[in-house]
Formats: C-alpha cells, sequence, structure tokens
C-alpha cells in the first residue's frame, strides 16, 4: 500500500466522517466545562442586577454549548455525511431556539398573569 493510498485509507471511513484527534478532544471539553462554569457563576456572584439579562446570558450560553457538542464531539460539519449533519445542526439549533423562547414566554405570561397573594392568604395557606 502507497503512503497515498495508507493515508487516504485511514482519513476517512468510506462515509466522509473525518478523524477527530486529542486535540479536538481537549479543546471541546475545556469549551464545554467553561460554559458550564461561566453560567454557575454569573447566578451564584449576582454579577447582574438585572435578573432577565442573567436568564438570557445563561440561555445564549447553553446554546453555544450545545453547539460545541455537536461540532466537538459528534463531529459535525459540512464535509461529513455529505452535509447532512450540517443539516441535522440547523435542524437542532431551531429545536433549541424554539424551546429556549417558548420557555421564556411562558414563564413570563405565568409571572405577570399570576395572582398576588395578600399576607393574610399565605397564612391560611396549607
Amino acid at each position: 500500500m502507497t503512503d497515498a493510498a495508507a493515508h487516504g485509507a485511514h482519513e476517512e471511513h468510506g462515509h466522509g466522517a473525518p478523524h477527530a484527534t486529542r486535540r479536538d478532544y481537549v479543546v471541546g471539553f475545556l469549551l464545554a466545562a467553561a460554559l458550564t462554569v461561566i453560567p454557575f457563576w454569573l447566578v451564584m456572584s449576582h454579577l447582574l442586577e438585572n435578573a432577565a439579562v442573567t436568564g438570557a446570558l445563561v440561555m445564549g450560553l447553553a446554546a453555544v454549548q450545545v453547539v460545541a457538542h455537536m461540532v466537538f464531539f459528534l463531529h459535525m460539519n459540512r464535509k461529513a455525511e455529505g452535509g447532512w449533519t450540517l443539516m441535522a445542526l440547523l435542524f437542532t439549533l431551531l429545536l433549541v431556539g424554539i424551546v429556549l423562547s417558548g420557555s421564556m414566554w411562558v414563564m413570563h405570561h405565568l409571572d405577570v398573569n399570576m395572582m398576588p397573594m395578600s399576607a393574610e392568604a399565605m397564612r391560611q395557606a396549607p
């Protein structure tokens, strides 16, 4: 087997999925860890006064973390599987956007439309 043939056979497994290097996994792990620690720190330190801004940042970082997992651990890119993994990534981003925006909409309307309880009603509650 020639060097070019051996390199070509080693480069792909016949279905267009590129090999991941140890560096890719380390970068993915560090990115995932940072995208976990930063929102936790934002919430626990009360760095931002506005809770809505903190919530939006946490959700944005969660969406970035989903994409990082898909790129670094699931190896989704334009080349793999003839571009179908990119379509799956875009579909996932669409679903995440719908779920996040829908969750925020529901929580906002629950907050606005819930009747406040008086101190007397709170004492009588079981």
